[in-house]
């Protein structure tokens, strides 16, 4: 199996019914395990690090190939580097591949549940115009999906706006500030204090 379907097949599985695929999957992609972590930085790291030293330009060819490099700058590292600042340290280029993968309409030849990661980067960026772009994408997604599967993409609809409203109060994830050696506000402590504070 090449590199690009290697990183695919991990994240997605190989089930092609995506509510399915959401249910099998949750596990690795919203659950903390330390072992789980491990098999990503033994398995990756060196796909990471070549997707961000553009090492891996030929994915950019195809919508598959630049959902892998998203997966690799946004997903993995945070894995790979969980609670340490170089957890984030890859989202900017994660921005990059999706926006210009945006441009190209790369996300339309993908399917619904792929295209969930392929808009994450925006729902993981500090900036409102992201989160105002992300939520729309979402929004889209979830009128677009199959019935039967609506109740799947409701709920990342869901989180995507409740990320865009932290980030409409604060201006960054206070979740954030601790790894990233931030000095939280009065008003961030008592968020952090309560439930629904971090993802």
């Amino acid at each position: 199996m090449d590199d690009l379907h290697a990183v695919l097949n991990f994240w997605f599985g190989l089930d092609t019914d995506d509510a399915k695929t959401a249910q099998s999957q949750a596990k690795l992609w919203w659950s903390k395990s330390d072992d789980m972590d491990a098999a990503i930085r033994d398995g990756f790291a060196n796909l990471v690090e070549q997707a961000i030293q553009n090492e891996l330009s030929g994915w950019e060819n195809t919508a598959e190939g630049r959902l892998a490099l998203i997966i690799l700058c946004d997903q993995f590292p945070r894995n790979m580097y969980r609670n340490l600042p170089e957890s984030f340290a890859y989202d900017a280029q994660a921005r990059v591949y999706c926006e210009a993968g945006l441009q190209l309409q790369a996300d339309r030849q993908l399917r619904p549940i792929q295209r969930v990661f392929f808009y994450l980067p925006l729902e993981h960026s500090e900036s409102l115009a992201d989160q105002d772009k992300s939520v729309a994408l979402y929004d889209a997604l979830r009128r677009e999906a199959p019935e039967a599967q609506r109740e799947t993409f409701d709920g990342f609809y869901q989180f995507a706006i409740k990320h865009r409203a932290i980030i409409g109060r604060f201006g960054r994830f206070p979740h954030r500030n601790a790894i990233l050696g931030r000095t939280s506000t009065a008003d961030e402590l008592t968020f952090l204090a309560g439930p629904g504070s971090s993802f």
